[in-house]
């Protein structure tokens, strides 16, 4: 009786998923998208992955809710960005680094690929995912972050990261091929914040910014100015808007332009500081800069593929 029932329970044991066995999926927390995106790709099944900044949200201004402090408090890691970006919330995350498990990940890149802060001289310039090449690193240091959390998944990390930095690499290659494609001429990139000097840095563009590397830093008339003269006398004809703020100084730059008798505008809209929606191409890293390559490059003067390197995009340039 007792070996049948043993059996028995041998037998539903087998019939269960996988997952019932496996061990539980570590709860990391990330502050912006395209760091929450790497935790899930190099983390595959074994993590479960919460971002705290979701799309349209401005990581310069972003302050930690209580559902938040919640979320981070019962993680098993917590990964931020670091390099002042989250600039409200880094006296938190060092605090909160004496309790808990937490990584800045884009401070393990190599100070001397950086760029320097426009507003801070101690300081560098944040935006390193607008480059496939220098998030490469941050990518590692996302699978050295999960593997000193779980060291028996090494080797799934490592699998992971591979796959991940192959794509990167077939991002960088489009980006590259498409870009140059522009004409010379034409290769000046205006955006509302300067969001995009290491894109500008890898694929040649001159990258001006209404406002500075930080959202909080402000964007006067002098400023304002400066940029419709440039856009007068180089002759150029698109701008371009972010998710991720607002496009009033960028109103003001093409009516600017306007009362010169020039005609600017609106190149499409780019993904600066967040992603895309949850659940769409346009919302992992590689959608994000896969739609900003393309937008640009349509916009400046390139034949692109209509809905991207590989087709995904949502909506057709």
């Amino acid at each position: 009786m007792i070996r049948r029932s043993f059996i028995a329970a041998l037998a539903f044991a087998a019939a269960l998923p996988l997952t019932a066995w496996a061990e539980a999926p570590l709860k990391v927390v990330a502050t912006t998208g395209m760091i929450a995106d790497a935790a899930r790709q190099v983390g595959g099944d074994q993590v479960e992955v919460k971002g705290l900044m979701g799309p349209g949200v401005d990581p310069h201004a972003y302050r930690q809710t209580r559902t938040d402090i919640v979320a981070m408090t019962r993680a098993d890691l917590i990964l931020w960005h670091g390099l002042y970006l989250e600039a409200q919330m880094e006296d938190f995350f060092h605090d909160l680094g004496r309790k808990r498990n937490v990584v800045a990940v884009a401070e393990g890149v190599d100070p001397a690929k950086l760029r320097a802060h426009d507003d801070y001289a101690d300081k560098y310039d944040p935006h390193v995912w607008m480059s496939p090449v220098l998030w490469r690193d941050v990518v590692v240091e996302v699978q050295k972050a999960l593997t000193e959390a779980r060291p028996e998944a090494a080797e799934v990390f490592a699998a992971n990261t591979q796959t991940f930095l192959a794509e990167m690499d077939q991002l960088e290659a489009y980006g590259a091929r498409a870009l140059a494609a522009v004409p010379e001429d034409n290769r000046v990139l205006v955006t509302a914040h300067d969001a995009f000097g290491y894109f500008g840095a890898e694929y040649g563009y001159e990258v001006l910014g209404i406002q500075g590397i930080s959202t909080q830093s402000e964007a006067g008339l002098n400023r304002i100015g400066e940029l419709v003269d440039t856009l007068v006398n180089k002759q150029l004809t698109a701008v371009f808007v972010e998710s991720s703020v607002s496009d009033r100084s960028m109103r003001a730059l093409i009516e600017g332009a306007a009362a010169k008798s020039h005609d600017v505008g609106v190149g499409g809209e780019l993904y600066s500081d967040a992603m895309g929606e949850p659940g769409t191409y346009e919302g992992t890293y590689i959608g994000m800069l896969d739609h900003n390559i393309t937008v640009i490059a349509g916009a400046l003067g390139a034949d692109v593929p209509g809905r991207g390197m590989n087709g995904k995009l949502s909506a057709g340039f």
